[in-house]
């Protein structure tokens, strides 16, 4: 902070002394927070907040601002990793905008859980600017007085209908300076798109995407590490989002390099190259905390007898979701597919108590189990990963008969039905060294983003996702700042069908690493001997189960590189 004052006291009074115009660095109240006084994260800061006035308003100079710019590109992407301040510095370029342009009406759209971090962060670091956040049926206290005056003086039961809550909130954000924060379900709902789907806005056909192609400001950012997702047509999705003039101009030559991928070498770097301008990329090397470091470990298991009889009866490569989520489950343990047609001749076998609760009939189980299990002797945390509820159920049951752990105690677990307060109740749980918290059973769509689990320091994804970017966000839950020890990755496999996958995962990471970064670097990460997995190995009644162990280098972090050119003092 006291270097960026000075940096910034320096920086005006030169253009004084020469005479040029005051930038919007210089707007009274500018600042950009950082709990590190480094110099290198400061002009990061700064950097990506000067990034977002070029790419919104289309100068950072207040005299050019003045007037409408045609050269302002609308939107731009700001692709941090987590933990390193994006809601922050976005906060701060709302503060510095909405200082010279106080009748603008900024809106977040954002997933329903995160919306409570943006309330917690405007509370920190912007009093000045109300954030009404139209999912909460609380008032922030910062609505309009004459507005909530009127609202007082309804009757009880009105006072509890959530649309007259919501309506005094956007008759408050829509007559004062202040911020608008709206999920993306209610956005959509809102907007007419009605209908049951996630988030994420990548393809044509869905809903949320259609509601934000609504929107008609073009002034736009997307916050987020992982832009590019499944493949390079929703990749260009995304920027229809962000930027449609920009998008639209470049349809055709988008269209040609994205279809040459294969034949042509330079295509990619060609598509980095078109993006650039609007996108500002930074790797885990802008942390304020130097983080231990990380290993990720692809294990490949031997299924158990049963497991392989299970096996033989689905599709060596499946091709339904239902084959999918088959094969994943008896990958775990048999008895998760008890109630299924296909092995009806064994239902009454696998429904039995004595076979649901033993490990050793479940290769991955039994991995699971025992790991958790030597964790605990070390004092070490695990966080199992699954997009299917039933198989962190079952481990769940297990743990209680083996070991008499009980759920809120030793193991904690979180799906999308969760409670917001039991939620956070959790995440608090586990990141308390004094808890007795051993496990948290997550589900891997509703905890993979915009939470802290840095209590963890073991990592398992129970199966493997087809988009990579959701695993790597499910890692960073634990890899981030504040994370004390050496973090543990481990992706259990049990058939080709899986390791075929994960060629594919790296496959897109490649694509995506191409894309977004230029002068990529890998920076040496510390490798820590794992001598829980080592133990296992070795261990007589265990070293029948591994087939082989492969250390991916899947999440090994880039240098930082900005795109765009970094702005100089006084210059635009």
């Amino acid at each position: 902070m006291c270097h960026l004052q000075a940096r910034r006291t320096q920086g005006r009074y030169e253009r004084k002394r020469f005479g040029e115009s005051p930038s919007v660095l210089d707007v009274d109240g500018f600042r950009v927070p950082d709990s590190s006084a480094t110099e290198d994260s400061s002009v990061f800061g700064e950097g990506t907040v000067w990034f977002m006035w070029n790419n919104i308003a289309g100068d950072t100079m207040i005299e050019r601002l003045r007037e409408p710019l045609s050269h302002s590109k609308g939107g731009c992407i700001i692709s941090h990793p987590p933990s390193t301040g994006k809601t922050r510095l976005t906060i701060v370029f709302l503060q510095s905008y909405l200082k010279l342009f106080p009748k603008c009406r900024p809106v977040v759209i954002a997933p329903s859980n995160l919306l409570l971090n943006w309330e917690a962060e405007f509370q920190k670091w912007a009093m000045d600017i109300p954030f009404h956040n139209l999912n909460s049926k609380n008032f922030s206290l910062k609505e309009d007085e004459g507005t909530v005056g009127v609202f007082h003086c309804l009757s009880g039961a009105a006072k509890k209908n959530p649309h007259l809550i919501r309506m005094v909130k956007l008759k408050s954000w829509a007559k004062s300076k202040s911020v608008l924060g709206i999920s993306y379900d209610l956005f959509r709902i809102l907007t007419g798109e009605d209908g049951e789907e996630g988030h994420t806005a990548r393809n044509e056909h869905n809903l949320v995407w259609k509601a934000l192609k609504k929107v008609e400001t073009e002034k736009r950012i997307l916050l987020s590490g992982t832009p590019f997702q499944n493949n390079i047509k929703e990749l260009y999705n995304t920027l229809c989002v962000v930027s449609p003039k920009f998008a639209a101009d470049l349809e055709q030559k988008w269209a040609s390099l994205s279809s040459s991928i294969d034949k042509n070498a330079r295509a990619l770097e060609e598509l980095r190259d078109i993006l650039s301008p609007l996108v500002h990329k930074c790797s885990e090397n802008v942390k304020n905390v130097s983080l231990p470091g990380i290993r990720d470990t692809v294990i490949h298991l031997k299924p158990t007898e049963l497991q392989e009889e299970l096996l033989k009866r689905v599709p060596e490569n499946p091709g339904s979701f239902y084959e999918q989520n088959l094969m994943s489950l008896i990958s775990v343990h048999p008895s998760l597919v008890a109630n299924r047609k296909e092995f009806s001749e064994l239902e009454s076998q696998l429904k039995e108590r004595r076979c649901r609760l033993d490990p050793d009939i479940g290769v991955k189980m039994k991995f699971v189990i025992e790991l958790i299990r030597l964790c605990g002797g070390l004092k070490e945390r695990v966080i199992i990963f699954s997009q299917l509820l039933d198989p962190l159920n079952l481990i769940k049951e297990q743990l209680n008969s083996l070991f008499s752990w009980t759920l809120g105690r030793e193991i904690l677990y979180k799906d999308g039905k969760l409670d917001v307060n039991q939620r956070q109740i959790s995440i608090n749980s586990l990141n308390d060294p004094k808890s007795d918290v051993k496990v948290l059973l997550a589900s891997t769509k509703a905890c993979s983003e915009g939470i802290s689990l840095i209590g963890a320091s073991r990592v398992v994804l129970l199966d493997v996702l087809w988009n990579p970017s959701v695993e790597q966000q499910a890692i960073n839950r634990a890899y981030r700042n504040g994370q004390t020890k050496f973090v543990h990755v481990y992706c259990p496999v049990t058939s080709k069908w899986e390791v075929d996958k994960i060629e594919q995962q790296t496959r897109k990471r490649y694509h995506s690493d191409v894309i977004l970064s230029r002068n990529e670097e890998n920076t040496s990460c510390s490798v820590s001997e794992d001598i829980i997995l080592e133990c296992m190995v070795k261990h007589d009644g265990l070293r029948h189960i591994f087939e082989k162990l492969s250390h991916a280098p899947r999440v090994v972090p880039s240098t930082c590189f900005y795109f765009g050119s970094q702005p100089s003092k006084g210059s635009s």
